[in-house]
Formats: structure tokens, C-alpha cells, sequence
């Protein structure tokens, strides 16, 4: 059956519905569910009553279970949320929606639950209706069932419009109508008025649907049917194009203003009608290769006297009594503030916030003067303090092989980044078509994952303990935090709350030395150097080598040349592979006890050894915060006189590149 103009007019706009709804709220987790439209028939002016057909078959709801934004006032610059559910029940449509926890939301959220708001909006596009065989008893309108439409979005709205026995109506819309109107202009006017700067004004929410923008009636009434189609078709070019460039302009000011990449970037990609969101991803990918982050820790804006005056116990005793008066407490306080205005966060009300780098590397248990191990050694008598025994700790590489640390994070972090590049092709006569290639996009991901260290002392210890109890838990604490993000760094399990480390980051490279391992050999670094330089692992060779354990360090020692020379002998040069010790081939090599020698391999259980390859500066760490530092007493602290202290960071770890590293985890050693 042909469809009437009517019909062709309304399935060529965009609408929106509103109704006063009872929210099901949960406050715990920010959530409303509600109904968002039925089956109420909506007089849409002179193209008549409109009625959404409300069937699995009718209502195309990929677009609002793609987590489709929720608005206020169908505004797409005031996002509140998203929706996390739609569904059809009963001839009416649903949807459960998520308001954000940013300050917005937070302020719809108090007007939701005192009642203030309880109309909601749905916007969306039709693509086909059907007339139906009935009149309103006051008029003669015609009514259209519309059995093909796809809500786009859901909004909280102030106003709705029309209210009908089931709270359905239009929505109060200011510049907005969908009849059309008779304006004394040509088509070479209309066409016209679509500029470019209109059309970045009227960019809408929805990406597929032009917004209701009819040509002159003048010349629909001037048509003859043959020239009809023809005018459709213009229409239909018309608005395709102005859904394509709305779209663009979109896209390219979003994520501009997002990656900040400032006013001439986004006006420049804005006025070539050729360029693409894809373009604008390239700008950013180019900046942020020259501008590699700095590897240094946060400092926050405090001098480095004062930071090397910090005092745990003078803060964990501030904590517990309230007490900020004292020189050291009040220098506790103005550090942790700073740290909160960078952007770290205190999670209870008796905790404080210390930078990074107030500690400093240092070469666990209550301590306690009554028991020997754990303080009472430390109590003076005829006793040299000075000459004070540290327990081994294993060293710390991973830092110091040159990995990107970036401070002050806030939120989770998406970088982006190209995963494939376009292609180049020679033209073998003047008219030979150019065959597109494109760059290709993705995004490496990081989410705060913390990891915490607990202390206890006694009051005895504090007052009778040499060295200073505090100089202990803050060398202690930071050691052991820092090896723990060391080891994440290199050999994070990415499960149980852990990040992800290189040796088991998917995509790295990897050399195996046999079914049941093997031992150490040159020719198997050289390949593990090879693959990586193939694969143009190798961004910044400054900070390319090698990491292992002192197990295949000593192993390696023992290798040999032909002529019987050590290949890796004190103070020499030995066929060219520069200076050694520590260089390989070429490259420095670093030990440390933490890489893992305890891994896995057919037949050999629990002792192979690990090597790492790469160029470090392709792994990223990201820091939250500061370290925060929380003061307890519970019940059996408090009949004891102890105090705990615990700390806790907050991390994550990410591989920019993974064919930047080459890895052996089956190394068998004699040791």
C-alpha cells in the first residue's frame, strides 16, 4: 500500500513522549526503574494521532541496551546517567537507568526522592507506521500505528505536555514542531540555510535520524505527483547529509574536548568536511608520542625539608586523639590536604594522606619491647644503634628499568591507542581509484587495584625504642609496598585484586628453551632481542635491557666463548658486547630476586627461572592518590596499649605495546 504524505512526514522526524511515572528507586545502587511509554494514542497536529506499537516485533531496542545516555531535558550536554536495561511488558515499554555519582546526579537524584521530578521523556526515531481505521468522536484526524520505531534516549524532564488518562503526552519542546510550515522561499534558499555553523548548533543526540526539518510547503503544494518523488529524494539527500555532518561534528567535538586538544585542533577538523573522528584520534596518538610522560613520582607542592620531617607517629597519635596542635601533627595535616587537592582520596574519617615521595627506598609484626624479635632488641642498654642490622629485602628494578609512572589519577583511565595503521598504494594510470585504508583504534585500560601493609607498635616502644620506632615502620612500610608494586609491575597475576604484570600480559613475545625447560643460553637472548626488534618493539633504546633473577645471572657467569674467555667477566669488553658485568649482548641486564624462580615447565617443578627483554618505557603505572595512612585501636589493641597503622596504595599497571617485551619463563639453573 502507498504511503500518504503524512506518513512520510512523520516517519522522517524524531520525537519525544513524556510521562509522570512512580520511580522504583534504589538507593544503593543509584538506579531507577520506570515505565517509559504505552500504547496512548499522541496528537501529533495536522499529521494526526500517533500510537507506539509496543511489541518485541515493533520497538528496535538495541540503542537504549547499548547503554544509551539519560538526559534531563533531552539536553545532550547534561548527561545524568545511562540506561542498563529496557524491556517490553504489558503493551508498554521499561527501562532500569543508572544515575552517575558526579555532582548532577546527585542533585536529580534528591529531587527524584523528595518527589520534586517525576517526569520522564523518551526520544525517538519511527520507520514505519501503518493507518489505522478509526476517528477521534471530536475531529477527524486520521490515526497511525507505528510499527517500526527505535527509542534513542531517555530523559528527566521538567514539563511534560498533554497530559492524557495515562500520563502520556508530547514533551514541552521550545524550537521543536513537526508540522510544516508555509515560508515564502525557494528551494535554493532553504538549501541554503543549512550551514556549517547551524549545523554544529543543531548537532541532537540521536546518529541516525535527521531532526523534523520539512522543506517549503510552497513547494509541496506546487508539485505535480511526477515531481514528487523527485522532491522527496532531494528531501531524503538533504537530510542524510545533515545526519552525517551532525554526527561528525559530534564525534570530532567530543572527543576533542575530552583529550584536550584545543580550539585550532577542533575548528581546523571542523571546517574540512573530509575529516573524520579518525583524524582527530591520529592528532592525538602523534601528541602524545612526542610528549612521553615523565617516570617521577609525585611530589605534590611541598618542600623537600618538610617532607623529610613527616612523621607517621605524630600523625597516627593526631588521629586517635584529635589533637593537630603539635608542630609535627599540624605538618601531617597540610601535607594530607595537599595530597587531597591532587586528587587523593581518604576513605574514613581517622586516616591521613602522604605522598609518594616522602619515602624513600630503605636498605612487619607488632613491635613490642617485652619479646626480643619484634622490639625488645631494640630497647637500649649497653647497645649500638647505630650499627643496626636490616632484614634482606630483595631490590626493587622495575622502576628503575625506565617504566612510565603516571601520578595523581582520579578516575579509571582509557588510552588511546593505534592498533593498525592505513595503507599506501601506487596508481598504475592517472584514473586508477584510490583503495581506502584507514588507521585502525582501540584503547589500553587501568582501574585503581590496592594493595596495603599493617603495623602495630606499643607506647613502650615509642618511648623506649632506638633506632626511632618511626624511622622502622616508615622504612618497613615503604619497602614493602614498594616491592609489592615491583612485583606487579613484573609478574602480576591480573587475578585476586592483582594488576597485571609484563610476564603475563597477553601478546608479549616469548622464547621457550625447551618441553621440560633448559639452561640459560646466548643464542636464546638473542633470539628474545631479535623477535622484539622485528616486531619494532624498541621506542626508546635508553631504556631497553634485560631483568632476571640473580639465579640466571650466576649461570650466566659461567658461559664461555670458544677460546674459553667468560662471556660475561669483570671489567672488560668482550667481542664487542661492551663493558661488563651488567651487559648482555649489548644491553644492561639488572637481578633481582624478584622475578620469579619458581616457576613451572613439563617435568621441571618449581624451579625454572624467568628473563625479561624489552624497552621498559612501553609500561605504564598509574598512581591514585597518595599513600594513605589510616590509625586503629580495636579491642585488643586497646587492652594491650598497641596502635596499628596500615597502608594503603592504590595502582595499576599496563603494557602499551606488548610486542615491546620478550619473555622466558623456563630456565632451568644450577642453583
Amino acid at each position: 500500500m502507498k504511503k500518504t504524505k503524512k506518513q512520510r512526514d512523520l516517519e522522517a522526524t524524531i520525537e519525544h513522549r513524556s510521562s509522570t511515572v512512580d520511580f522504583k528507586i534504589d538507593k544503593e545502587k543509584r538506579t531507577l526503574t520506570f515505565p517509559y511509554g504505552s500504547e496512548e494514542p499522541v496528537n501529533r497536529g495536522y499529521l494526526g494521532y500517533e500510537i507506539l506499537d509496543f511489541t518485541e516485533e515493533s520497538v528496535d531496542q538495541s540503542r537504549l541496551n547499548a547503554s544509551a545516555p539519560l538526559l534531563y531535558n533531552h539536553n545532550s550536554d547534561d548527561v545524568l546517567g545511562v540506561v542498563e536495561k529496557s524491556w517490553i511488558e504489558g503493551r508498554r515499554g521499561y527501562v532500569t537507568v543508572r544515575l552517575g555519582k558526579h555532582e548532577r546526579g546527585e542533585e536529580i537524584l534528591g529531587l527524584i526522592n523528595d518527589g520534586i521530578l517525576r517526569n520522564v521523556s523518551v526520544g525517538y526515531s519511527i520507520s514505519k507506521t501503518e493507518k489505522e481505521e478509526r476517528k477521534n468522536s471530536d475531529d477527524s484526524k486520521d490515526y497511525y500505528r507505528v510499527t517500526q520505531f527505535q527509542p534513542a534516549e531517555i530523559s528527566i524532564v521538567t514539563i511534560p505536555a498533554d497530559y492524557a488518562q495515562s500520563g502520556i503526552g508530547r514533551s514541552k519542546e521550545a524550537k521543536k514542531t513537526t508540522e510544516k510550515v508555509v515560508n515564502e522561499v525557494t528551494m535554493e534558499e532553504e538549501c541554503k540555510s543549512a550551514t556549517l555553523k547551524e549545523q554544529r548548533t543543531n548537532a541532537v543526540a540521536d546518529e541516525s535520524v535527521p531532526q523534523s526539518n520539512p522543506i517549503s510547503n510552497k513547494i509541496m503544494a506546487t508539485s505535480t505527483p511526477e515531481t514528487n518523488d523527485v522532491v522527496r529524494d532531494l528531501e531524503k539527500a538533504r537530510n542524510d547529509a545533515s545526519t552525517n555532518e551532525r554526527k561528525r561534528i559530534r564525534e570530532i567535538t567530543s572527543f576533542c574536548n575530552k583529550m584536550q586538544l584545543g580550539n585550532e585542533t577542533l575548528n581546523n577538523l571542523l571546517d574540512n568536511p573530509k575529516a573524520t573522528i579518525n583524524d582527530a584520534r591520529a592528532i592525538y596518538c602523534d601528541k602524545a608520542e612526542m610528549q612521553p610522560v615523565e617516570s617521577i613520582q609525585s611530589k605534590a607542592d611541598i618542600p623537600e625539608k618538610e617532607l623529610s620531617e613527616i612523621s607517621l607517629v605524630a600523625g597516627a597519635r593526631a588521629a586517635l586523639t584529635g589533637d593537630w596542635s603539635s608542630r609535627e601533627a599540624g605538618l601531617i595535616r597540610e601535607v594530607s590536604q595537599e595530597v587531597e587537592l591532587k586528587g587523593g582520596k581518604r576513605t574514613t574519617a581517622n586516616s591521613f594522606m602522604v605522598p609518594f615521595s616522602a619515602f624513600t627506598p630503605q636498605k612487619r609484626a607488632t613491635y613490642v619491647t617485652s619479646t626480643a624479635n619484634v622490639g625488645g632488641n631494640l630497647v637500649g642498654t649497653d647497645y649500638r644503634p647505630q650499627d643496626f642490622i636490616e632484614f634482606l629485602y630483595n631490590s626493587s628494578i622495575a622502576l628503575g628499568a625506565g617504566v612510565q609512572v603516571l601520578n595523581d589519577l582520579q578516575g579509571d583511565v582509557a588510552i588511546p591507542k593505534r592498533s593498525g595503521k592505513g595503507s599506501t598504494y601506487w596508481l598504475s594510470t592517472e584514473t586508477t581509484a584510490i583503495t581506502a585504508g584507514n588507521s585502525t583504534f582501540s584503547q589500553i585500560t587501568m582501574t585503581p587495584k590496592n594493595v596495603a601493609s599493617l603495623e602495630k607498635y606499643s607506647r613502650q616502644q615509642v618511648l623506649q625504642g632506638l633506632p626511632a620506632i618511626e624511622t622502622l615502620i616508615r622504612s618497613d612500610m615503604t619497602t614493602n609496598l614498594q616491592l609489592a608494586m615491583d612485583s606487579a609491575i613484573l609478574n602480576g597475576s591480573g587475578s585476586s585484586g592483582q594488576p597485571t604484570g609484563i610476564l603475563n600480559t597477553s601478546g608479549v613475545n616469548s622464547v621457550a628453551m625447551g618441553t621440560n625447560g633448559g639452561a640459560v643460553t646466548i643464542d636464546a637472548l638473542i633470539n628474545l632481542e631479535g623477535n622484539v626488534v622485528i616486531d619494532n618493539g624498541v621506542v626508546n633504546p635508553a631504556t631497553t635491557g634485560y631483568l632476571t633473577n640473580g639465579k640466571v645471572v650466576n649461570d650466566l657467569k659461567k658461559l664461555k666463548d670458544t677460546a674459553g674467555q667468560y662471556l660475561y667477566n669483570i671489567g672488560g669488553v668482550v667481542a664487542g658486547r661492551g663493558a661488563t658485568p651488567a651487559s648482555i649482548n649489548g644491553y644492561t641486564i639488572s637481578d633481582s630476586m624478584q622475578l620469579p624462580s619458581t616457576l613451572t615447565k613439563g617435568s621441571s617443578s618449581g624451579n625454572c627461572s624467568s628473563v625479561i627483554f624489552g624497552d621498559f618505557s612501553q609500561c605504564l603505572v598509574g598512581l591514585w592518590g597518595g599513600l594513605e595512612i589510616t590509625v586503629g585501636e580495636d579491642s585488643d589493641d586497646f587492652s594491650k596499649a598497641l596502635t596499628s597503622i596500615r597502608g594503603i596504595m592504590t595502582m595499576d599497571v599496563a603494557v602499551r605495546n606488548p610486542v615491546s617485551f620478550g619473555v622466558i619463563k623456563d630456565i632451568t639453573t644450577t642453583l
